[in-house]
């Protein structure tokens, strides 16, 4: 422990750290009693606290914030595990001292409100050692008998917050929150607050409000349920009304067994001449179709079809006949009008006009200007009719004209 100024060194053991009612932590400003000691083995001194308060602030308060904080955490106060109060319970299970003042406001103003209400004490110790136990020991004696649509009351008059304080233990509030039926928690007085006020999935701030807050009141009751019966009661005429209007439109859909009867004749009569009337024309189609389908066999008779055709046969040959001496005359003409212009355009043609064709003996070049020979060469020159075997003697040029003269004259 330090303060501004000092510090020494602080022990406390484990027996009197448990019976001290809130919890150490660190930046606490708290008053201590002890005696001073001296620790042998390191020489130091130090206070051996035997009871620890908090400075300026109630032990008890402290604690009360400590574990509401905690409970808080854990998520023992979220509404979401609240569960609602039924709107008149079977059964209600009151915890709390047979002997205190809370079971007469309790059972007085529930009497008063309904008269017909089952309660069942389960008696404990309210304040003092043991209660926290008996309070516990009570809720569970209570859960053992109850059953759905029952709640427990947990109750007790008011009082200091060390008279309350067993309504503040942790095991309780656990207890609390693992209930399956509703649980109401009436503990102190208006402005009186408890750990179990929280847990709890409904509060009342005396044990008269709880009363009032579990039981209705008989004649708010009655005016409640000749509402809901009143409610019903137009329900189910309304109900009946429109059965009655369903009824009535059914009765007149339906007819008599004997109008449906001749009904039901009268359609299969007319199913009977339908049908006979079907299969005569059935009977006078399928006649006409065997007629015609004799007809088409007739006429697809074997011996005609070849006499026809060897008819179609003979004049399709004759028609080939005249189609080929025509076809032939027609390529005899073209052939020789073809003849005719090879013939002009052959070189042998030209020939028989008296030229003739010059080319090297040697090689066959066809000579077609002067300057392609030269002196001595040997030329073939091939008129209409065989061949000559000829030298070059000499050669001009186009300027210089000449023509043969047995004379020897140009």
């Amino acid at each position: 422990m330090k303060d501004e100024r000092a510090r020494i060194r602080a022990v406390i053991f484990k027996r009197q750290a448990e019976g001290s009612r809130f919890r150490l932590e660190n930046g606490q400003h708290v008053a201590c009693l002890g005696r001073l000691n001296i620790y042998p083995a390191r020489g130091d001194l130090q206070l051996v606290v035997n009871r620890i308060e908090p400075w300026g602030y109630g032990a008890l308060h402290l604690a009360f914030e400590q574990l509401k904080e905690k409970l808080r955490t854990e998520g023992l106060f979220d509404p979401e595990h609240k569960k609602t109060l039924p709107m008149l319970p079977n059964k209600v299970f009151l915890i709390t001292s047979p002997s205190g003042a809370a079971v007469t406001d309790f059972v007085r103003t529930a009497r008063a409100r309904y008269p017909g209400a089952e309660i069942v004490l389960c008696p404990a110790k309210v304040q003092g050692e043991g209660a926290p136990d008996e309070l516990i020991e009570g809720l569970r004696n209570a859960l053992r008998l109850a059953s759905e649509g029952d709640v427990i009351v947990i109750a007790r008059g008011g009082g200091s917050i060390e008279d309350l304080w067993a309504f503040n233990d942790e095991g309780l509030a656990r207890e609390i929150f693992k209930a399956p039926i509703p649980v109401v928690s009436a503990v102190g007085h208006e402005i009186d607050f408890s750990i179990c006020d929280f847990v709890a999935d409904h509060r009342a701030a005396t044990p008269t409000a709880a009363a009032s807050l579990v039981f209705p009141e008989l004649r708010a009751l009655k005016e409640r349920i000749r509402k809901y019966k009143s409610s019903l009661e137009a329900a189910f005429l309304k109900t009946i009304n429109l059965k009655r209007r369903y009824a009535e439109a059914l009765r007149l859909r339906m007819k008599s067994p004997g109008h449906r009867l001749t009904q039901h004749r009268m359609r299969l009569d007319d199913l009977l001449f339908r049908m006979n009337t079907a299969i005569g024309q059935a009977f006078g189609n399928r006649s006409v179709h065997l007629k015609l389908l004799l007809q088409r066999l007739e006429q697809g008779n074997p011996a005609d079809r070849l006499i026809r055709s060897r008819s179609i046969l003979d004049g399709l040959h004759k028609d080939l006949g005249e189609r080929i001496q025509t076809l032939l005359k027609r390529k005899r003409h073209i052939l020789g009008i073809c003849g005719a212009r090879l013939e002009g355009a052959s070189p042998l043609s030209c020939l028989g006009r008296g030229y003739s064709l010059v080319c090297l003996a040697e090689n066959g070049q066809i000579i077609k200007d002067a300057d392609q020979v030269k002196t001595g060469d040997n030329l073939l020159v091939r008129p209409a009719r065989g061949q000559i075997l000829c030298k070059v003697t000499e050669t001009r040029d186009r300027s210089t004209l000449f023509c043969y003269d047995p004379k020897g004259r140009q």
